[in-house]
């Protein structure tokens, strides 16, 4: 990660800010502002100081404790990370917001969900022929009472998952996902229809067969818990390293 930091986060490089909201806040879907802003100056290993964001000449004043999505720009890729405001100033006529890292940095791909590897256990089973026409009519109705397969996840995103199971489903089948994560210190269940977009037996694991599912119908709700999810782990992930390294403010 220091490595990407000293090459991306140098002083004058554009970024962009998004908001990471609380489950506690309700926005309207689509709703989320972008706040531009610059690299000041690199402060430590997960340290760094930016430029106040303004908007129609006036200053747009982020809160200290804020958690924020940064996208940074440069040489033609775009990165991306978590970080917090931790302090606010005025220096010489310049608003600086110092920001500490959550996440490592990685390459953003637009479009995309950032796919978090994990193992997870989940249960799954392909949708009836009934289930699937009411979907068609964009009506869900699942039956419970049918029998499900165990599989692991291998990573997972906003967009769909990754699974590994010692059976496979065909491309393009409908197939019910229910499995379980930790949200905000309570276990959240899911029980999420995906579209199989591909199979492969796991190399050098006969009978081992890897699916790539994308979501199919999700909720806004849905998606934000698992963004979560992931942003939280992520964190924990961080942390844990620091102190691994013995990293010290």
């Amino acid at each position: 990660m220091a490595n990407l930091l000293s090459r991306y986060l140098v002083p004058g490089r554009q970024i962009d800010l998004q908001a990471v909201e609380r489950s506690s806040v309700k926005r309207k879907r689509g709703e989320k502002k972008v706040h531009q802003s610059q690299v000041l100056d690199v402060l430590s290993e997960d340290r760094f100081e930016i430029s106040m964001p303004m908007e129609e000449g006036k200053l747009i004043l982020l809160p200290v404790d804020g958690e924020y999505n940064l996208y940074i720009h440069g040489e033609g890729v775009l990165y991306q990370c978590y970080a917090r405001v931790v302090d606010r100033y005025k220096n010489h006529n310049r608003y600086v917001l110092v920001m500490d890292l959550l996440s490592n940095l990685r390459k953003y791909q637009r479009r995309e969900y950032y796919r978090f590897s994990c193992a997870l256990e989940m249960d799954s089973r392909q949708l009836e022929e009934e289930e699937t026409s009411l979907m068609d009519k964009e009506e869900e109705s699942m039956t419970p009472e049918l029998p499900l397969k165990r599989s692991v996840i291998v990573d997972i995103s906003g967009g769909g998952l990754r699974f590994v199971a010692n059976y496979s489903y065909e491309v393009d089948s409908l197939i019910l996902c229910k499995y379980r994560l930790m949200v905000e210190g309570e276990i959240k269940e899911f029980n999420l229809v995906g579209k199989v977009l591909n199979v492969k037996e796991v190399e050098n694991r006969e009978g081992l067969f890897e699916h790539r599912v994308q979501y199919v119908n999700m909720t806004a709700g849905d998606r934000e818990k698992i963004i979560k999810y992931i942003f939280d782990e992520e964190r924990k992930t961080l942390k844990n390293t620091k102190g691994d390294l013995g990293f010290h403010r």
